[in-house]
This record gives C-alpha cells, structure tokens and sequence, in this order.
C-alpha cells in the first residue's frame, strides 16, 4: 500500500465499547505487526533515533569551532533551517520542548490567576507548563478521529463554562481569566486548526500549537507550527529529529519573537558588557553542541518522514483486515509526519489493552499505551474540566506501535 492510501483513507466506523472480550486479540495483533517487522528477535523500540556520518561531522566542527555554547553559528543556522521547514519568520531554539511551550506561555502574559484549556490527552508537559506560570490548567475533551481538541466539544464547553467580561473570556466557576487555549498535534496528526481557531477568535483567547510531535505535518497545505500565533516543538531524543534534547519557539509575530528571547535569554537588557535583567527571565536558550547536532537531523527530515509514511503505509494495509483493532490514519486536509504509529482497539478495556501490550512485549514489539490523561493525575485530579467521556474511552483503546524510520528498512515488498 502506498502513502496516498493513507491520505485518502474514510475513519473507520464507531467502536463498541461493549464488545465481549476477544481472548484471540494480542496474538493477531502481534502476528499484525510482526508481518510489518519482519521474524527478528528484535527488541524493537518504540523510536530509536537515527544519528549518522552528517550528525557527526556537525558536532566535531561545532567543537573545534570552540562556540559550543549558546551563541554561535550553528544555533542561528538551525533557527534558519527550522524557519523554512516550519513557515514561520522567528525561532528561538531552547534547552526542551517543555521550556519552549512554557516561553510561549510566559511571552503572552500568561500567569497567576489564570486558566489555560489545554487536552487532557496529552504528555505531561504541557500542564506543567501551564502551571510553571502559576496558571491553572483546564482540560478540554479530545476528537476520536484526530486525537487533538475536538473544536465542536470546546465549542460547547466554553458556551456553558465561560462568559465575556470586558472583552475578556472568563471562566464563570472561578471567575479566572481563560488566557489561552493550547492544542497538541498527537502523534504527529495535525488538530482541526480552522474549526478550534475560529472558537478562540469567538472567546478572544490566543490559540497556541504545541507542535512537539508534529514537526514536518501539515494542515490545509500549511506547516505545523505556522498555524497558531505561537508554537512550540520538541526535539527529545524520541522525536522524529532529536538534538538529544531541545525545543523551538515559533512565531510571525515580531514583537511576540521580541518578548519570547528577551525572556529566554534571562532578560538582560542589550549592552556590551553591562548585566542588567529588569525581569525574571529563563535560562532556555539551546546550547549549540545540540544545535548542530539537530541541524543535521533537520536536514534529513524529509528522508525520515517519506521513509516513516512508508512504514505507516504497511502497517495501514496490515491492519485492514485485522479484526477488534484499527489504524489511526492521519485526519482529512491532513499530512502527517506518523511519528507514532497507532491502533485503536474497538473495546475501550484497559484489561484488554493490557493483555495485547504485554503480549506484543513479551514478544520484543515494545509498543506503548497512551499516556494517562492529564485530569487523572493527582497533581492535576483537582483542576476544572469539561466533559472528558472520549478521552476516558480512548484512553482504554490506544496502542503505539514501534516507528522508527529505519524499521522501513526491514520491510519485505
């Protein structure tokens, strides 16, 4: 099957929630992924980086360059580079994902006394960012199909839960300014950016895309991470380009662009050699060892995503004909980057998802589950919600498969 099936591919209809437990499950879904990977004895990671002669070469110079910090010509040739990939005209590259999501909280006023909605299927990061501010989080239900907000879910939500007061959105049980709303790509699926933008232009409430997962997808013919006010990626070691670790800050804004380094720079004021901060600022600025080392990474991203959608390909056409488990195909007027493959078991059961995780890693396939939604961790058990019924479902039926580019490689046509 090529790549294009996948884009034209229908979702798949409703699940039943009440099916009886289908004992056969794990050994057809392993057989599923095994027919994709091939008889080795593996193990196969979930995402294993790809780093090579370029990633190599990029370092050994930044080293004998002796500009290895914060500064230096590999940091403003990534910033460069990743300004092309992206659309976007201002990047600031940072120490994680987790700091440029938090920098572009902060960069837009963001603080105590305020709620920010974000999805409660989601990493972990990107509550904590919201509370690194001082901010509450407010979690919002996902879409079935996307995996993102479900713009037609927020747009109710935020009828019944919120009201204006003095051109600003306020949430009527607490009274707290909502002072933005995040939206993450998972899996590397872009959310319906049109449809979720036109509910925040209605609350006046700046969109941020946390972009972390979805570097090189697109949306509508446009680059994740263009497609907001502001956006932050992630380049953790299991990302589809990594720097070890590392995040962006993007934005077409050029005063936000202003505000987002002034901040991540400890907010020092220009001079030549005067330290003078006038604010609490962040120490994120990317060190530029790692620059370079994901400078490489960023050129090579159209190998990894064209060799990635060629494993989502198979692993699409495979899973056709398994039954009690679909494909997550990426949405309609997307592109995605696939950097996580993923099932959906027509059963929301954790004892099922369970026993098919524990087969598929007795037997070397190290797949994941999603992660525990946001609003069921103590920290965060407390926080003010909407109806979270979908996410509660997918949480019981969703399957990372192992995705790493090089598994195209091992594949047999």
């Amino acid at each position: 099957m090529s790549a294009a099936v996948i884009e034209d591919r229908a979702p798949d209809a409703p699940v039943s929630m009440h099916a009886p437990r289908d004992v056969d499950l794990p050994a057809r879904i392993v057989s599923a992924v095994r027919s994709v990977l091939g008889d080795g004895a593996g193990p196969y990671p979930l995402h294993e980086p790809e780093i090579g002669d370029l990633e190599a070469k990029y370092v050994n110079d930044c080293v004998t360059s002796g500009w290895v910090s914060t500064v230096g010509p590999f940091v403003d040739r990534l910033e460069a580079a990743l300004g092309e990939t992206c659309g976007v005209s201002n990047v600031f590259a940072t120490s994680s994902g987790t700091a440029a999501l938090h920098l572009a909280l902060a960069a837009l006023g963001v603080g105590e006394g305020d709620e920010v909605i974000v999805p409660s299927l989601s990493f972990v990061a990107t509550a904590n960012a919201v509370s690194y501010t001082g901010a509450v989080p407010h979690f919002a239900d996902a879409d079935e199909w996307t995996l993102g907000l479900d713009p037609r879910a927020l747009k109710k939500h935020m009828a019944e839960a919120c009201v204006m007061v003095g051109g600003e959105c306020r949430a009527k049980a607490s009274g707290r300014r909502i002072a933005a709303i995040i939206v993450m790509h998972a899996f590397g699926h872009p959310a319906e950016m049109d449809a979720l933008q036109a509910v925040a232009d209605e609350w006046n409430v700046p969109l941020i895309e946390d972009a972390a997962e979805a570097l090189g997808s697109s949306y509508e013919g446009k680059p994740a991470g263009s497609l907001s006010r502001i956006a932050a990626l992630s380049f953790n070691g299991n990302k589809i380009a990594t720097a070890g670790g590392g995040g962006a800050v993007l934005t077409n804004d050029a005063a936000l662009a202003d505000r987002v380094k002034y901040l991540g720079s400890t907010a020092k004021q220009p001079h030549k050699w005067e330290y003078v901060h006038d604010e609490t600022g962040f120490n994120y600025r990317m060190p530029s060892l790692n620059a370079a080392m994901l400078l490489a990474q960023v050129e090579r991203l159209p190998d990894f995503i064209k060799r990635k959608r060629r494993l989502a390909a198979r692993y699409a056409a495979t899973f056709c004909s398994v039954q009690g488990a679909d494909f997550m195909g990426q949405p309609p007027g997307a592109r995605s980057n696939y950097w996580l493959n993923t099932i959906r078991l027509a059963v929301a059961s954790q004892a099922e998802r369970d026993a098919v995780l524990s087969a598929m890693i007795d037997d070397g396939i190290l797949a994941r589950p999603v992660w525990e939604p946001l609003h069921r961790l103590p920290m965060y058990e407390q926080c003010p919600k909407a109806d979270l019924s979908m996410t509660d479902r997918l949480a019981g039926q969703l399957i990372n498969l192992p995705s790493s580019a090089k598994l195209q490689d091992l594949m047999h046509d």
